[in-house]
């Protein structure tokens, strides 16, 4: 079962860090599982020991097969539930309850995988997502700089990187170091209405358009009809304040009308 370069296939071979990503999901006994890219089953078998129901979505056919046959026994029983299908056009409407994602997800997808979830109707309670390490330190602003990716991380979330995971625990072994990033009390709570939601999103996109430029001028030249000098005083910011350096809240602030 050679990886396939085209999936951004790299099977993780690490225990200790299957096990850090299984320990960090907090499983119970009866937990739904969502698992992304199963590969060669190495997490899966340690989702499964949790007594956890697992649904993997894996796109490769091959190991569809291979995993078919390694964990025929829990798919006879129903605690393993394996589809065939791409991640982002499966629908999470089709399982029941509430679920996790616990998976060692395709870096070249990561920003895909998480837009997808995060925003959809049913959202999961929980992520734990093994990552390559510089995304999962932009995603937590180790630096206190804010970005589009952890602004629209944070709005719906909480992250937190819990475990480092040396290159040298994949096969094949990639260029760059990852780590596991656990996004917990995952919700809608800080939007006011749907469109909130659009307008946070629109907002920031058009706020970090030229980085070069202060926030206001990239929003006034895109809502002119705005008074973005009066929804800076009102919210304490000032004019020459940059797109990374705003926080989530002052972000729902500004965008909320």
């Amino acid at each position: 079962m050679k990886p396939k370069k085209s999936l951004g296939q790299n099977f993780l071979t690490s225990i200790p860090a299957r096990n850090a990503i299984v320990k960090a999901g907090n499983i119970v006994k009866d937990d739904t599982i969502l698992e992304i890219g199963p590969g060669k089953g190495m997490l899966t078998e340690k989702l499964l020991e949790s007594e956890a129901k697992v649904i993997a979505v894996e796109k490769d056919t091959n190991l569809i097969t291979y995993l078919s046959e390694k964990f025929a026994d829990k798919i006879k029983n129903k605690q393993f539930i394996l589809i065939n299908e791409d991640i982002l056009k499966y629908s999470a409407d089709k399982i029941k309850g509430e679920y996790k994602i616990v998976a060692n997800i395709p870096y070249n997808i990561t920003g895909a995988i998480m837009e997808k979830f995060l925003s959809d109707k049913k959202q999961p309670s929980e992520m734990v997502l093994l990552v390559q390490k510089e995304v999962a330190e932009r995603i937590v602003a180790r630096d206190e700089k804010e970005s589009i990716l952890s602004l629209s991380i944070k709005v719906y979330g909480e992250p937190k990187i819990v475990y480092r995971v040396n290159k040298g625990s994949f096969f094949p072994i990639p260029k760059v170091d990852s780590a596991v990033i656990h996004i917990k009390n995952i919700s809608k709570s800080n939007f006011k209405s749907k469109k909130h939601e659009e307008r946070f999103f629109e907002i920031v996109k058009v706020g970090f358009s030229h980085k070069r430029k202060v926030l206001i001028s990239n929003l006034k030249g895109k809502f002119e009809k705005v008074d973005w000098k009066d929804v800076f005083l009102n919210n304490n910011l000032d004019e020459k304040t940059r797109a990374e350096d705003v926080n989530l809240k002052d972000w729902l602030n500004i965008s909320n009308f």
